[in-house]
Formats: C-alpha cells, structure tokens, sequence
C-alpha cells in the first residue's frame, strides 16, 4: 500500500465514521482490508482503493465495516452496571414515579450485549419494577453487527465472557452450539443503525445513555460535536456513562464528572442529589448486584 493509497483510506475514514488514524496506523489498516480485498477477488489493498475510487460505494461501507472496532462482552467493565443498578435507576425511578417510564440509549451497541446487559439489569429489579416502561435503544454504524444483536444468538465463548452463570441460565437457552437470549429480554431492546457523525434529534431524548468506548477514535472536534448533541438528547436530571479511558473533562462543559461515580457524568445543569426508592439498592444497600 503506497502512501497515497493510505491517505486516501485515512480521509475516507474519517469522513465517513470520524475514526480517526494517526500515521503509524497503517499496519493496522493493512491487517483489516487486506482480507477484505481477498474477499472482493482483489489482488490487494490499492486494487480496493482503487475501486473505491471509481465510485464503488459497496466497497467503501465494506471498508468502514471492516475498520470499525466492535470488541465488546457482557457486563463490560462491571463498574457501570454497578452504577446504573445502585444510583441511576434509583434516582430515576423516584423521578419518573409519576410516568413510570425509562429510556436508555446504547449509542455503540456493537453486536448486543452491552444493551442485553442493561435489560437484565433491568429485569431483575423484580417487584419495584412493576408497571414501569422500559425502552433501550441500541445503536451502531455497522448494519452486520445490529444484524447479529437482533438474532440473540451468542458463542459459547461470548456468554462466557462476563455473563454470570445465573443470569446465563435464566435468560438463556442452548440452540446447537449457540446461546439464545430469551424474547423477553430480546423484546426490551430496539436496534437502528445510526452514524455519531450525523444528527440523531429523530431519536427523542433519554434518561440515560451509555456512550462508552467511541469516542476514544475520534478527533477532538469530533468528540465535542457528539458530546454537545447527546448533551441535547439527554433530560436534565439524567446520566451519561463514558467508557474507562473516556473523559468530558476539557471537551466541553456541557458536562460535569459525577462527584462519586467514575466514568458517569451529568448535564451541567443538574446538581448532583442521590436519592433512593423505597425497595431500590442504595451504594451502601446493593440488593440488585449482578456479577
């Protein structure tokens, strides 16, 4: 692949997902198009710029596909899910007693099990949860992987990583060598395929969104521009939860760090106040710990 070849691709990328590649990437790039190349019956890399070139929008949203990262597991991380379960669900359950309803977005839903996890969580909040309406939008660039969300089916190997054994055995059933995530927790969750570069008003707005392990691809404009647009989609009293090497902290002040919650922010209107549902676990009182 010639220098020209990798600038090319480099723009393409960055125009099209905002992934954006440093110049000593290009190892990287190599190893994700060249199979693809081999794939399309293409000698290699500049045979697939090259067809790009010529207007092959087929090959270009290959390439995408192809670069996007889509590593994820169930429960990843754990800490979020401790915080969602322990201080953003009680505090929103108070909040929104009087409507009893809830919206998450999942903004990089990969091939399911972050948004999968959170309906979960949210069905074994048991009793407290009677009556309430729980909406979970996962999202993501690539169609092939909301494909694979919307199936349910998972390897052994990816219930296996992070999925408790109880929650397996609950909400799970063996089909040959897969696992099938049971309907009712497969029903909780609505998949579109959405590009964070683009405008996403049409989604409505959340109590919470779980934003994690995105935008540490983009560039730093890129990072600010989704920041202040989910900042708009978010109610004033809700959460946004960022991945481990994520920060607000010196992109914008539309959000501020929870004062005792790692990695989950605030809209810098709200002042932080936990509170607690009668029945709901507090950080002192975990009662619905899952992992």
């Amino acid at each position: 692949m010639t220098p020209a070849d990798y600038d090319y691709l480099r723009k393409l990328l960055k125009d099209r997902s905002g992934l954006d590649l440093s110049a000593d990437k290009q190892y990287l790039v190599e190893s994700r198009l060249l199979p693809l190349a081999r794939r399309l019956d293409l000698a290699g890399i500049p045979e697939l710029v090259q067809r790009m070139k010529t207007g092959d929008e087929r090959a270009a949203g290959d390439v995408v596909e192809a670069m996007t990262t889509n590593e994820t597991f169930f429960f990843r991380d754990k800490l979020p899910f401790d915080h969602l379960r322990e201080e953003m669900l009680p505090a929103l359950m108070q909040a929104r007693a009087g409507r009893r309803s809830l919206r998450i977005w999942c903004a990089a839903a990969s091939t399911g099990q972050e948004p999968y996890s959170i309906a979960m969580c949210l069905k074994e909040l048991g009793a407290p949860a009677a009556g309430w309406r729980f909406e979970i939008i996962g999202t993501d660039l690539s169609q092939s992987v909301l494909e694979k969300s919307k199936s349910g089916l998972f390897s052994q190997f990816e219930v296996q990583r992070g999925l408790p054994i109880q929650l397996l055995v609950k909400y799970f059933k063996q089909t040959g060598d897969l696992w099938e995530i049971s309907p009712e927790i497969k029903a909780m969750v609505q998949y579109r395929q959405l590009n964070l570069l683009h405008d996403f008003s049409q989604l409505g707005t959340f109590d919470i969104v779980f934003c994690r392990n995105v935008l540490i691809y983009f560039d730093q404009p890129t990072k600010v521009g989704i920041l202040d647009r989910i900042a708009k989609r978010l109610e004033p009293d809700g959460y946004l939860t960022l991945g481990a090497a994520e920060t607000v902290v010196g992109l914008t002040d539309t959000f501020k760090p929870h004062p005792s919650r790692r990695g989950v922010y605030l809209p810098n209107a709200q002042r932080a106040s936990p509170s607690i549902v009668p029945g709901m676990p507090s950080a002192t009182r975990p009662a619905l710990r899952v992992g």
